[in-house]
């Protein structure tokens, strides 16, 4: 049951993080929409504070933009996934889920990201081509990631010498 409660607050903060309620429903619309998802879930029974958020202390740890919306494609398809088993005939359900499918379409980059990071744990790297082929592209990593941690190096010296701390 904390799944829901926690996870309900979650998509709040994804609406308001991608700027997506105003569009459509009116914030107030959707906290009503969502207080009665939460009286379908009895979300107030006493177990939902067990074992603490679902979501909320994932999302401190992704701090850039395109890091949020990884995670945050994620969690959407949870929430589509969880609103499968729902009685869809409901109003506040099917509001909630077409916000959801809407925030989906504009994250579609993230759930790629996703695809390729599952993609990389499948690789059989006890397979003697598939080494093979990351040595010849071992260069080229280390080349990528040397590009991307000067970058953070030269952002920070600028930092130091514009700041007189």
């Amino acid at each position: 049951m904390a799944f829901q409660t926690y996870s309900l607050f979650v998509l709040y903060l994804i609406m308001i993080f991608f700027g997506q309620v105003e569009n459509r429903l009116s914030l107030l619309q959707l906290q009503n929409d969502i207080d009665k998802l939460k009286a379908d879930f009895n979300s107030s029974h006493s177990d939902v504070a067990d074992g603490g958020p679902i979501f909320t202390e994932r999302l401190s740890g992704w701090t850039e933009r395109n890091e949020k919306r990884i995670i945050l494609s994620q969690i959407i398809s949870m929430y589509l996934k969880m609103l499968e088993n729902t009685d869809r005939s409901k109003d506040h359900v099917r509001n909630i889920a077409e916000e959801l499918h809407t925030l989906k379409e504009s994250l579609s980059d993230g759930s790629k990201k996703i695809e390729d990071l599952k993609d990389l744990t499948k690789l059989q790297m006890s397979d003697l081509k598939i080494q093979r082929k990351a040595v010849n592209e071992l260069f080229i990593v280390l080349q990528k990631l040397g590009d991307t941690s000067s970058s953070h190096k030269r952002k920070r010296s600028q930092f130091q010498r514009l700041c007189k701390c």
